[in-house]
């Protein structure tokens, strides 16, 4: 059974940066494309970042320039790097996967069977 789990998360200041990793267990990470997600309360889960297994990757508007998806097979781990943080990024984000194509990768949640728990970011003013 595929397991992903987020971890890092936190608060942080308006301008500041966090990395948030995803660890799997019972699956390999070069087989699955990844996603990150987010959500706050009364709204729904946004697409945040994408990756696919040749290493293409998608970003949504609200973040490009400013965060960065990337991953490390050897270590199955798959980060979010978030750079010039604003409070509008606070959320909790998820971490997501599923087996696809290649060059398959995508914003939407409903593409994705394999979900962490969350962890929270918080972006003060």
């Amino acid at each position: 059974q595929v397991q992903v789990m987020e971890i890092g998360g936190g608060s942080v200041q308006t301008g500041g940066s966090l990395r948030l990793s995803c660890a799997a267990s019972g699956a390999t990470y070069s087989n699955y494309f990844m996603g990150w997600f987010r959500q706050t309360p009364g709204k729904e889960r946004e697409g945040v970042a994408s990756i696919a297994r040749d290493g293409t990757t998608a970003y949504a508007d609200s973040v490009k320039g400013r965060f960065t998806i990337s991953k490390d097979n050897a270590k199955n781990t798959l980060y979010l790097q978030m750079n010039s943080l604003k409070p509008e990024d606070t959320a909790i984000y998820y971490c997501a996967a599923n087996r696809g194509f290649s060059w398959r990768f995508s914003l939407s949640p409903d593409a994705y069977d394999y979900w962490g728990q969350g962890t929270q970011v918080t972006v003060s003013s």
